[in-house]
């Protein structure tokens, strides 16, 4: 099966915060988290892919970057957007198409907003997904606090399906790279 590691908006900013913007909840387990997974998919030759969010920084400077903490060392592609959803106008979709991608791992920021939305899409574009469960963060809302935000999505997200092709919620330390879809299908 062919699989690709997704590693969304894990940019300096947005994980270390601005002024006007707080750093990401365990912004250094997240980073340890996606180096882990990183390293667990180059070892199995997993394509890596990393999205930018062009908001991020004004799109711009060192925080505009994936996260220097990061190792973002020899990607498969590293695709920019405009929008929430990594697929919308990127070629997202097309590379994982052309690769003959079937599985998805999707780690980075923010849980409600990019991560949710490209695991939902993922499912709708014919793809199993795997979020890992300690490899995506968020801030504070006004509502909820980041760790409620995290632990609602993991819990909502795992199972979420489109009829065909769903999410699981793993943790970093499984063998995320050996999926366990099939065990859930009838």
């Amino acid at each position: 099966m062919n699989q690709a590691l997704i590693v969304i908006d894990a940019q300096q900013a947005l994980i270390d915060g601005t002024q006007s913007e707080p750093e990401v909840v365990n912004k250094q387990q997240l980073i340890q988290t996606i180096n882990d997974v990183i390293n667990k998919a180059k070892a199995v030759s997993v394509p890596i892919v990393f999205i930018r969010d062009l908001d991020v920084a004004e799109g711009q400077g060192a925080g505009f970057q994936i996260h220097p903490d990061i190792d973002s060392s020899n990607p498969a592609a590293i695709f920019d957007k405009k929008a929430t959803n990594a697929f919308y106008q990127t070629p997202l979709l097309n590379f994982l198409q052309d690769q003959h991608i079937e599985h998805i791992v999707i780690m980075g920021c923010k849980t409600e907003f990019c991560i949710d939305t490209a695991v939902r899409t993922a499912t709708i574009n014919k793809f199993d997904v795997t979020l890992i469960q300690n490899g995506h963060s968020t801030t504070d809302s006004p509502i909820l606090k980041a760790e409620e935000i995290i632990a609602h999505h993991n819990r909502a997200l795992h199972g979420h399906d489109n009829v065909d092709h769903f999410s699981l919620v793993r943790n970093s330390s499984e063998d995320i790279f050996v999926p366990i879809h099939n065990n859930y299908r009838e």
